[in-house]
């Protein structure tokens, strides 16, 4: 199923407001959402950022799709949340509503734990921030 949204300026500006104080404030490197299309929403990075988030956006959101149909086949309804480890940098991605994903990079500076706890407190801000228009 395909849904259609549309934010205002003043609902874009809030989801900036709430990546910055709630994942870059805590030593996160890049945080950003996007639509399950690839297209991105809103970003923040740290200013040091070196990968193309454009290019990365698009994979991350084939690469949520793929494992969307592996959790179909496992009977399950959805993997809603993924997290790959890498030696300098590790990438985080959350499901949010049913079309949109934020994905974090962060350092080996940052505890998983620690981050999980951040995205779904700014998960549950963009939800509120998001619900009564989402289409």
């Amino acid at each position: 199923m395909t849904y259609s949204y549309s934010l205002s300026q003043m609902q874009l500006e809030s989801i900036e407001e709430i990546l910055q104080k709630d994942l870059m404030d805590i030593g996160v490197n890049c945080a950003f959402l996007i639509d399950m299309a690839g297209n991105i929403i809103s970003s923040q990075d740290n200013g040091r950022l070196q990968q193309d988030i454009y290019s990365l956006a698009a994979l991350a959101a084939g690469n949520f799709g793929a494992i969307s149909e592996m959790a179909s086949i496992l009977g399950e309804k959805e993997f809603s949340l993924l997290f790959h480890k890498g030696e300098q940098e590790s990438i985080h991605f959350n499901k949010v509503l049913s079309d949109f994903l934020l994905i974090t990079i962060f350092g080996q500076d940052l505890s998983l734990g620690f981050l999980r706890l951040k995205a779904n407190e700014a998960i549950t801000k963009i939800n509120k921030l998001i619900q009564p228009d989402y289409h």
